[in-house]
């Protein structure tokens, strides 16, 4: 298995994306991996190995690019090439850490998108407070969506769910204002008929508050939507932490609480940490494309490496193709 990273994308490129790979080569013995950018600079944090293949290239697509533009323009990017990689076969699966649109742009113009499919569909881990976390999707690539197009981010959650994560039958939700089946827009009551009649465990609606005590395994909803759903999970998260360091640094009497529970804290903050789960995957592509996020540590780095390499273990993409084919036979084409 080879995975084709962009080793300059993200704020911490390019040394937290070589030392997570760096812990990635250790971990995995059957993944080779070709990285791409500033040979120079990927070598100073680099350990030695025969598995690694870099291609240089000085050209990078800035978080502050107009994505379609971008890639364009910047043939010898970094995103770029890495994504010509797989559209070639030179590859397996890829990983950036960069510019989000730029990411889903190459998908869709590079890598290509699956037959079928209509649009595709940015799918991270959310974490909630078991520590289990659920696939949710969409999560930005599309602003706007139809019913059908949330049938097929079922599909596709459903079977990442269960091949990936290893969870037999996953239920899927729909994300509404309600949890009746009459609540919510046309695009809700239309999707929700349309998921009970499909061949999922489809549990029915899902509220947002309910989120982070994980109501389902897979919760589909359209991109506009998701997102500020994801940014506000992310920003509460993290306002709940600075209030609490405010509380435990008042005085003497709440420093000495903090150091008692100071253990505790920590695993309640690791309990939210998105970097145990990867990236996000950009479902309904030819090839397995993972967007890790643009703050992403070695950790995190690692981790969608793992996710990446489990997606061509379990041949996501084939089965996907397989789920999108036989339900637009039974709809009649979606």
């Amino acid at each position: 298995m080879r995975l084709a990273i962009d080793a300059m994308g993200g704020d911490h490129a390019p040394k937290e994306i070589i030392l997570g790979i760096n812990r990635a080569i250790k971990q995995f013995q059957d993944v080779e991996f070709t990285l791409y950018g500033d040979e120079n600079k990927i070598k100073q944090y680099l350990e030695p190995t025969t598995r690694v293949e870099i291609i240089h290239t000085d050209e990078v697509i800035s978080g502050t690019d107009e994505p379609v533009r971008a890639v364009r323009r910047k043939k010898n990017a970094s995103m770029v090439l890495m994504a010509q990689a797989v559209a070639d076969g030179k590859a397996d699966a890829c990983i950036s850490a960069g510019n989000t649109g730029a990411l889903m742009t190459s998908g869709l113009f590079i890598v290509g998108r699956i037959e079928g499919l209509e649009r595709p569909a940015l799918a991270p881990i959310i974490p909630t407070i078991d520590g289990q976390g659920f696939v949710m999707l969409d999560l930005g690539a599309n602003a706007d969506a139809k019913p059908e197009h949330l049938l097929q981010f079922a599909i596709m959650g459903s079977i990442f769910a269960e091949k990936v994560r290893g969870i037999k039958n996953p239920r899927v939700g729909l994300l509404n204002i309600g949890t009746e089946e009459k609540k919510g827009n046309e695009l809700t009551k239309k999707t929700f008929q349309l998921l009970k009649d499909a061949d999922l465990n489809f549990i029915g609606n899902v509220e947002s508050r309910d989120l982070l005590q994980r109501p389902a395994d897979v919760v589909v909803t359209d991109g506009f939507t998701g997102n500020i759903v994801l940014k506000t999970i992310e920003g509460t998260a993290s306002s709940v932490f600075s209030m609490l360091k405010q509380v435990f640094y008042k005085n003497m009497k709440t420093k000495m609480a903090a150091m008692l529970v100071k253990s505790d804290l920590s695993d309640l903050k690791g309990m939210m940490d998105y970097t145990e789960y990867g990236g996000s995957g950009l479902f309904g592509l030819k090839a397995p494309v993972i967007k890790a996020h643009g703050s992403s540590n070695a950790n995190a780095i690692y981790h969608a490496v793992r996710q990446a390499r489990e997606m061509v273990q379990h041949d996501v993409i084939t089965k996907i193709k397989d789920a999108i084919k036989q339900t637009s036979e039974t709809k009649g084409g979606i």
